[in-house]
């Protein structure tokens, strides 16, 4: 299973084609505008399945399955934490709870932004982290801003999932420290020297062992699409 997580800073229905060539099975794209608005070209891969979340915006979670991958919102959903989605993913005689995450300003309740946002839903939805889960999306987040006012921090979310036996893929298929990562999620005003890591995939010890592959797009690649770059996970199963 190939899953990837893109921010595409707008407009999918044009940059679509872009991350469908690196063919993935499920598809998390953050900024998605409404799949009224998806007018893909002909030419275009067409998923099996789309589930798509907004509180009421333009843009929001878009979640796409390109391999009979069938998606159910959790009756746990609390739309407190909008962007922070429980799924039940189920396909390919597999079955397991995906968390997208689109972390986003708080302007009503600045502490509970970013971060604080994530470290809230998860300790909301405490129930659902176990095995066979997985958390994946643009955190808007890095341990190099702990010091920032928040309720729990990005270090506090490593923490209690780590306490929960669920670790950021990408730091244990690198062997990489919070902090010091050498491949960057995201280009600051698509600014090459201003780089940072802010988009991640957790996943459960069981799915952690089933990881093959880790990518991360190159700013030469992804600038021209968006400021982020996708995160790409292949799991084998």
């Amino acid at each position: 299973m190939r899953l990837i997580t893109w921010n595409c800073q707008g407009a999918f229905r044009k940059k679509a084609d872009f991350i469908l060539a690196l063919h993935p099975d499920i598809l998390v794209i953050q900024e998605c505008e409404h799949p009224d608005k998806l007018k893909f070209s002909a030419e275009t891969l067409k998923p099996d399945s789309v589930y798509w979340y907004s509180d009421g915006g333009k843009k929001g979670i878009g979640i796409f399955s390109y391999s009979n991958y069938k998606f159910e919102l959790l009756p746990e959903f609390n739309p407190e934490f909008r962007y922070v989605l429980p799924i039940q993913v189920t396909g390919n005689g597999q079955t397991f709870t995906l968390l997208a995450v689109w972390a986003m300003d708080n302007k009503e309740k600045r502490e509970a932004r970013y971060i604080g946002q994530v470290w809230l839903a998860i300790n909301h939805y405490k129930d659902l982290l176990g095995s066979s889960t997985i958390l994946i999306g643009d955190f808007n987040s890095n341990k190099i801003w702990d010091y920032k006012d928040r309720v729990g921090s990005h270090s506090d979310v490593v923490r209690y999932l780590a306490s929960r036996d669920i670790h950021s893929v990408y730091h244990k298929h690198f062997n990489m420290e919070q902090g010091k990562e050498e491949h960057p999620t995201l280009y600051l005003y698509r600014n090459l020297e201003k780089p940072y890591h802010i988009d991640y995939c957790f996943a459960s010890a069981d799915l952690l062992e089933k990881v093959k592959q880790v990518e991360i797009g190159s700013y030469e690649n992804w600038f021209m699409h968006s400021d982020h770059s996708p995160v790409c996970v292949l799991f084998e199963m």
